[in-house]
């Protein structure tokens, strides 16, 4: 089950990067000013690696500031594309990814999150994925 409230992107092609939005706008969830620990969860339905330069990098962003002005870190991360721009041996492919956080970052807590995907290489298409957090 999903709580909507902590939907940070809906489904959606990404071929620059951006932050995540929700029927085109960005957005950002108030997780509170305690610690929170849970997962990422980032649903992959078409992902371009026709160049094998394409790198895909989908980070959980948390900023102490409402509007990610300033003061924003990457919670977690993670990162997709062809064999060549990954530290493995294997392409990405769609499906489901699974990626654990905690708002909690040397020692600073951050009560705001969102997603961000950072793009780069030579894109025509990008991905298209669905974002939200879960507990763990």
């Amino acid at each position: 089950m999903i709580d909507y409230t902590h939907i940070l992107k809906d489904a959606g092609l990404v071929a620059a990067s951006a932050p995540g939005t929700i029927s085109g706008e960005a957005k950002i969830v108030n997780l509170g000013a305690g610690l929170v620990e849970g997962v990422m969860v980032v649903d992959v339905t078409a992902i371009e690696i026709a160049s094998n330069d394409e790198f895909y990098k989908i980070s959980l962003q948390g900023s102490s500031e409402s509007d990610f002005a300033s003061d924003y870190e990457d919670l977690s991360i993670l990162e997709l594309g062809p064999a060549e721009t990954l530290s493995g041996d294997t392409d990405s492919t769609i499906g489901r990814y699974k990626v654990p956080f905690r708002t909690e970052r040397n020692g600073t807590v951050y009560k705001y999150v969102r997603s961000y995907t950072h793009v780069s290489g030579e894109v025509s298409t990008g991905i298209n994925y669905s974002c939200h957090l879960t507990k763990i």
